[in-house]
C-alpha cells in the first residue's frame, strides 16, 4: 500500500463520443486519425458565425432506457446512463455480487441540460409559466447524471457532481480517486458528460471569439499546436470509467486496465477565461499529480494535452510542461485527441482519461491531425498526423477551465 492509501485500478469504461458510440469504436476511430467534425445537424444555422461541430451520431438509448424515461432526462444524462451502461459490462461488475452501499457515481459537467433549458425557455415565452414542463428543473440540473446513474443501477455510495467548466469529468475522476483511498467505497463510477451543441452555446462561444470559423473545411479545423489555429471546435459526448480498490478488483477476478495513481489541481487567481500566462497553474497541476502518484518525471512517456487549438492555451499548456518536465520534456509524447474529437467542455476529462488508459493498456499513441506547421512556441513532439506504436508506462491527462481551474491525471500500466 503507497502512503497515500489503496492502489485504485480502472477495470471498465464507457464512451460516447464524436468519432464512436462505443470504446471500441472510439479507439479504432482516434488511431486512424478520423475527425468527428461536421455540420451542425441539432438546430439551424443560419445566422451563425459557426456552423460546425463534433456531434455524437447515431446516438440511441434503445435497450437501455425505454422512451417515457428517456423523455425525462437531458441528452447529457442520457449520455452519462449509456456510457454507464457499457463501462459496468466493460467492468464485468455484476451489482447482484456487491454492496451497492459501497458503489458511488461522480460525474461532472461543465454546463448540464442548457438544450432543456433553452426549450423551456421558449415554452415560457411562446405558451406562458403553465407549459413549462414539471420536469425541466430535474432534467436540466448538472448534478443529474449521476443521479440517474445512481437510480439505474441502485447505487448508494457517495454521489454527487463536480461542476469546474472544463476540468470538470476531471475533477470528477480525481474526487472518486480520493474517496476510494479513504475507503469511502469500493468501486466508483466516474467521468464526465455533456451535450451543449445548443444555439445559446455556439452563439456565446462567437461572441467569446473561442470557436473556429472554418465553416469551409470542419474536418481541419481543430488543429492543437498548428500555426493556423483559429479556436476550438465545440463536441459533445460521455467517457466514464470504473474504478476500484485494487483488492476489491482482485477478490472479483476482475481486468484490470491501468492504475490511476495521482491526482493534481490547482486554480490560476487569474482571469475568468485566460490561462495564466505563464503556465504556472498547470504546472502546479501537474507537479502535484507526479508527487500524489510518486512518479518522477522521466517515467512519463505520454502526455494526453487539453490542447483545444486555442491561440492563447495551445503555448501556455507547452510552457507549463517545459517548466515540469525540463530537458526530458522533449523525450515525450504529447498529443490532442481534441483534434479529432472536438473539446467536450465537461465531458472532455472523462473521454481523454479513458484514452489515457487505453494508451498504457494497448501500446499505441493516437495522433494529432491537422497538425501541419506548428506554431513556433509549441515545440514538442506532438505525434503529428499517425498513430505510433510504442510502450509506454506512465502518462497525464491534462483539464484546464474557464475561472482557472486546472487538473492533471497520473495513470500507470498495471503490473
Amino acid at each position: 500500500m503507497n502512503p497515500n492509501g489503496p492502489r485504485i485500478v480502472v477495470t471498465g469504461a464507457g464512451v460516447l463520443s464524436p468519432v464512436g458510440n462505443n470504446v471500441e469504436d472510439c479507439w479504432k476511430n482516434l488511431v486512424a486519425g478520423v475527425s468527428g467534425a461536421g455540420p451542425i445537424t441539432r438546430f439551424d444555422t443560419t445566422n451563425f458565425e459557426t456552423k460546425f461541430a463534433c456531434e455524437v451520431k447515431g446516438f440511441s438509448f434503445e435497450g437501455v432506457l425505454d422512451r417515457k424515461e428517456a423523455k425525462r432526462m437531458d441528452r447529457f444524462v442520457q449520455f452519462a446512463v449509456v456510457a454507464a451502461h457499457e463501462a459496468v459490462r466493460n467492468a464485468g461488475l455484476d451489482l447482484e455480487r456487491v454492496d451497492r452501499d459501497r458503489v458511488g457515481v461522480v460525474i461532472g459537467s461543465g454546463i448540464g441540460g442548457m438544450e432543456t433549458f433553452e426549450n423551456q425557455h421558449t415554452a415560457l415565452m411562446e405558451k406562458g409559466p403553465g407549459r413549462v414542463s414539471p420536469f425541466f428543473i430535474p432534467m436540466m440540473i448538472s448534478d443529474m447524471a449521476a443521479g440517474q446513474v445512481s437510480i439505474q443501477f441502485g447505487l448508494k455510495g457517495p454521489n454527487f457532481c463536480t461542476v469546474s467548466a472544463c476540468a470538470s469529468g476531471a475533477h470528477a475522476l480525481g474526487e472518486a480517486l480520493r474517496l476510494l483511498r479513504a475507503g469511502d467505497a469500493d468501486v466508483i463510477i466516474a467521468g464526465g458528460a455533456e451535450a451543449t451543441i445548443s444555439p445559446m452555446a455556439v452563439a456565446g462561444f462567437n461572441s467569446s471569439r473561442a470557436l473556429s470559423l472554418r465553416n469551409d473545411d470542419p474536418q481541419r479545423a481543430s488543429r492543437p499546436f498548428d500555426k493556423d489555429r483559429d479556436g476550438f471546435v465545440i463536441g459533445e459526448g460521455a467517457g466514464l470509467m470504473v474504478l476500484e480498490t485494487e483488492e476489491h478488483a482482485r477478490r472479483r477476478g476482475a481486468t484490470i486496465h491501468c492504475e490511476l495513481a495521482g491526482y493534481g489541481a490547482s486554480g490560476d487567481a487569474y482571469h475568468m477565461t485566460a490561462p495564466c500566462t505563464d503556465g504556472d497553474g498547470a504546472a502546479r497541476a501537474m507537479k502535484r499529480a507526479l508527487q500524489d502518484a510518486g512518479m518522477a518525471t522521466d517515467e512519463v512517456t505520454y502526455i494526453n494535452a487539453h490542447g483545444t487549438a486555442t491561440p492563447a492555451g495551445d503555448p501556455i499548456e507547452v510552457t507549463a510542461v517545459k517548466t515540469v518536465f525540463g530537458d526530458h520534456a522533449r523525450r515525450l509524447m504529447m498529443g490532442s485527441t481534441k483534434s479529432m474529437t472536438g473539446h467536450l467542455l465537461g465531458a472532455a476529462g472523462g473521454l481523454e482519461a479513458v484514452v489515457t488508459c487505453l494508451v498504457l493498456a494497448r501500446g499505441v499513441v493516437p495522433p494529432t491531425i491537422n497538425l501541419d506547421t506548428p506554431d513556433e512556441a509549441c515545440d514538442l513532439d506532438f505525434v503529428a498526423k499517425q498513430a505510433r506504436t510504442q510502450t509506454v508506462k506512465a502518462a497525464l491527462s491534462n483539464s484546464f477551465g474557464f475561472g482557472g481551474h486546472n487538473v492533471s491525471l497520473a495513470m500507470r500500466a498495471f503490473a
